[in-house]
């Protein structure tokens, strides 16, 4: 008996303690491997990250050395195509800023201009985002540029709010046409249990809403003049 309980424990106690527990109930969300969820992949993500990828409606800085007439703001149209002067029109969406210099470079080349040297930096993104939703002070949708973790993503939504649920906090994403959802501790990667997960462009972060906290919050609110304490077990 002693032994069926313990290893009751164990079960229970595992989604605090260990790495990411994936979901699999809903017809609709796969479930994969303890080891966390996998990358998306680069058609997945069409136009995210490491390195970044660029996307519909974002906005760069072109710069063509030497040739302030060609150097230029512009922004991605939503078919992912950029207009240029000299060479037209150019497929700008699933290339990073380095692919797109070196495809300006090599249609001005020769042509139009010698020797070349373009630079294309990213101005604004509304392509690459994640969505950071639940118990956070700010959500809603954030730029993705470089490499963002679960927590520096819940960071940047401002926290988690006042009834946030720590090991709770659901990632959404799409790999290969499938939607997987993780659950993740943040507690427990705040204790350095397992390390901060990774986040992608089009990931959706949900944080859990703790009923517990609320309830005491209620009651207290309910009750200024209360004299005696107040015992709610929680997990």
């Amino acid at each position: 008996m002693i032994k069926k309980f313990l290893a009751l424990l164990c079960l229970v106690s595992l989604p605090a303690c260990a790495g990411p527990t994936i979901l699999g109930q809903s017809p609709d969300v796969t479930s994969v491997s303890n080891e966390g969820l996998p990358e998306p992949t680069r058609g997945d993500l069409l136009s995210s990250n490491r390195p970044y990828l660029i996307g519909p409606f974002d906005k760069l800085k072109i710069d063509v050395f030497g040739i302030d007439d060609l150097s230029k703001e512009v922004q991605i149209d939503a078919s992912g195509r950029l207009s240029f002067p000299l060479i037209g029109v150019v497929e700008a969406s699933g290339l990073t800023p380095k692919e797109l210099a070196d495809q300006i470079e090599i249609r001005l080349q020769g042509q139009y201009v010698r020797k070349p040297e373009v630079t294309v930096n990213l101005e604004e993104t509304v392509s690459q985002v994640i969505t950071v939703d639940g118990q956070v002070d700010k959500p809603g949708l954030y730029p993705v540029i470089g490499r963002m973790t679960l927590m520096r993503a819940v960071a940047t939504a401002g926290g988690t709010g006042e009834f946030a649920k720590l090991d709770d906090v659901v990632i959404f994403r799409t790999v290969g046409g499938q939607q997987l959802a993780g659950l993740y501790n943040m507690k427990a990667i705040r204790r350095g249990n397992y390390k901060d997960p990774e986040v992608f462009a089009n990931d959706v972060i949900v944080v859990g809403d703790s009923q517990a906290r609320r309830l005491f919050r209620d009651l207290i609110q309910a009750s200024p003049f209360i004299t005696t304490p107040l015992l709610i077990l929680t997990r």
